[in-house]
């Protein structure tokens, strides 16, 4: 959904909502709806031990701060705010309020794509931001924490989290540099470039999105490369041709 529709899907809390909605719809307790009940985050220390790790807002306070939070990054964003710095902080608002009973995590990690793209960087079509946070779970919970101490009495300190962010998407994007690099340990071509593109998306891409990621590559060898793939039975094509996409092939 976010990878197709994103230019269409504003921050909104009618946005927030029906994404949760669509998480939790293979769910028993469904979604789309602020808490009803107050919730704790709680961890397990070294000995097993489990404790309570944050206590989030109260869900009476949850509805006025979601739209306090949704308020401000609308602001930030108008007003000039550099998006890498504005993003950190909106995700570290919305796990700190922990709208949702359930979900909330997913929910960060979605929003921090949907944001992402909207501002231009599509580093999630190729590389799995939710993974890399995932193997670095360590660090994100003390960043995480280490942020949202005081944070209800506005005293926090946003920046250990906005660090920790700012780690995994230059980490996204070393990973993708290094695949476009070298093919095999070699330097690669134009036409390597353009098939390391299609084969490493993780969703179907336009011949668009390969210009715009490879602005060095001109339109006729990107076309001659995809026409080629097609044949060779490498990819396929889906779509007619002004709204073509190619995705890899997979063969039983």
């Amino acid at each position: 959904l976010i990878h197709e529709n994103h230019s269409s899907m504003k921050i909104t809390e009618e946005t927030i909502l029906e994404l949760h909605r669509i998480l939790m719809s293979h769910t028993a307790e469904g979604g789309g709806a602020y808490k009803k009940t107050d919730n704790v985050i709680v961890a397990v220390d070294g000995s097993g031990r489990r404790y309570v790790h944050f206590r989030p807002l109260s869900a009476k306070e949850t509805p006025e701060a979601m739209e306090q939070i949704v308020l401000a990054y609308i602001d930030a964003e108008q007003n000039g705010v550099e998006p890498l710095l504005l993003i950190p902080c909106f995700i570290l608002d919305f796990l700190s309020i922990h709208p949702f009973t359930d979900g909330n995590g997913r929910m960060s990690r979605l929003l921090t794509l949907l944001l992402l793209y909207r501002h231009g960087l599509d580093i999630g079509r190729y590389i799995s931001v939710e993974e890399r946070i995932d193997r670095t779970k360590s660090r994100y919970y003390a960043s995480l924490s280490e942020s949202s101490r005081d944070w209800a009495e506005g005293k926090n300190d946003y920046m250990p989290f906005t660090s920790y962010c700012l780690d995994v998407i230059l980490s996204c994007y070393r990973s993708l540099d290094r695949c476009f690099a070298t093919i095999s340990g070699k330097k690669a071509t134009k036409n390597n470039r353009v098939e390391a593109a299609v084969m490493s998306s993780l969703f179907p891409i336009s011949k668009r999105d390969i210009l715009s990621m490879l602005p060095d590559v001109s339109q006729t060898t990107v076309e001659a490369c995809l026409h080629r793939m097609v044949e060779s039975g490498l990819i396929e094509k889906i779509g007619g041709n002004r709204n073509a996409r190619y995705r890899r092939e997979y063969h039983s």
